[in-house]
């Protein structure tokens, strides 16, 4: 970790090479008359919306839309199983059972499921709530993925990358633009170049975003928990009969009240994982490297958080640009992962558009410790 000075709070940067935009982003948020003690950067960090991806925001008494980000809730599902051994033709058997099975991309669901109702003070859920019906258990697009693994435990699992789909952005979007308007009529001094509109947790608005953010994080959790449920059908399908022996459900696109330095506060963790002492955690890799079971170490300076993933190099124009088809294709294949990477357009979540996941788990050793890595054998993405 790295202090970087600035003109407002300090930044702590577990990245050691974060880009210029980022840390940009970082110094506005560094100047917040609400952000305490510092600005948390994990080893993943890139540009994002207003805040980086990979950034930890702690306010106090305010809320930040987009220091939470669109995709409310989005976060990793992993589970272990039973199962010791899988042939290539056996994943890609469980894979095409779960493609029919789980709607990819901008695809819904043609008949609705059972999810929780929206709360009587949530405009935006109760507008969304029926169509979300037709979204949970699907997978949507961008970086969102399905994946067959075999863990260094010796076991197969498999691991879901999704979010709150549709509703999260709607909600994200109402809210931020009503902080903007709130932030404009009392005469706020926070450029609204930096796009950090914010809401005071003591006021409707910003009690309202709190309940709409809360019910996008069950919804992000029931979405991936039906995904859940088709695989485990597909391996069953495939591999007769087995067991799920431990699973995990996080998220790492959220804001939670908690207390850190002597004070409650708002954490906003913006592509970034909560990593308590003793904490079970979920770091993916990039399409075709490694992922990781992790344990938090509860490090006080992170706020307690650790990265999300390897963190992208490339935007998505930008690889698909500069990236060769043939150089990725032949990557995947040389590693034996069983994949859907074809055209030009899916350059844009290949591996070298990442950092080295490498990279960022060693910059993180006193953030989280490996408990399982985990090697992917099959991949699923839109």
């Amino acid at each position: 970790m790295k202090i970087i000075k600035t003109d407002g709070l300090p930044i702590l940067s577990w990245c050691n090479e974060p880009e210029e935009g980022a840390l940009e982003q970082a110094r506005n948020i560094a100047r917040l008359p609400f952000a305490h003690r510092h600005i948390a950067l994990m080893p993943d960090t890139h540009q994002g919306f207003g805040m980086p991806i990979g950034g930890v925001l702690a306010a106090l008494d305010t809320i930040v839309p987009n220091a939470v980000g669109v995709d409310i809730g989005c976060g990793m599902l992993a589970c272990r199983t039973s199962i010791h051994d899988i042939t290539k033709d056996e994943i890609k058997q469980v894979m095409g059972l779960v493609r029919k099975a789980v709607p990819l991309g901008f695809n819904h669901r043609k008949a609705p499921v059972e999810i929780e109702d929206a709360p009587k003070d949530a405009p935006i859920v109760q507008q969304e709530h029926k169509s979300a019906r037709h979204q949970a258990g699907t997978l949507g697009g961008g970086n969102h993925f399905i994946e067959i693994q075999r863990g260094s435990d010796g076991h197969i699992w498999f691991m879901v990358h999704t979010g709150s789909r549709n509703i999260g952005k709607k909600v994200c979007d109402h809210y931020n633009a009503l902080a903007k308007e709130l932030n404009a009529r009392r005469r706020v001094e926070i450029p609204r170049a930096w796009d950090l509109a914010f809401l005071p947790t003591d006021t409707k608005e910003g009690q309202q975003y709190i309940t709409e953010m809360e019910y996008c994080q069950r919804f992000s959790k029931t979405n991936r928990e039906y995904i859940k449920k088709a695989i485990v059908e597909a391996f069953g399908e495939v591999m007769g009969n087995f067991t799920i022996d431990e699973s995990y459900n996080v998220h790492h696109n959220y804001a939670r009240r908690e207390h850190h330095f002597g004070k409650d506060v708002w954490v906003h963790r913006k592509g970034a994982t909560s990593a308590k002492a003793g904490e079970a955690g979920i770091i993916p890799g990039s399409q075709g490297t490694k992922s990781y079971i992790v344990t938090g170490l509860g490090n006080p300076d992170s706020f307690e958080s650790c990265s999300h993933g390897a963190g992208r190099i490339m935007g998505r124009k930008e690889a698909m640009r500069k990236l060769s088809l043939e150089d990725e294709i032949r990557r995947l294949d040389a590693a034996g992962v069983v994949h859907g990477m074809r055209n030009k357009n899916d350059l844009d979540e290949a591996a070298s558009a990442y950092k080295d996941i490498d990279i960022v788990m060693e910059e993180q050793k006193d953030l989280v410790k490996i408990k399982v890595e985990l090697t992917p054998l099959g991949v699923i993405k839109s």
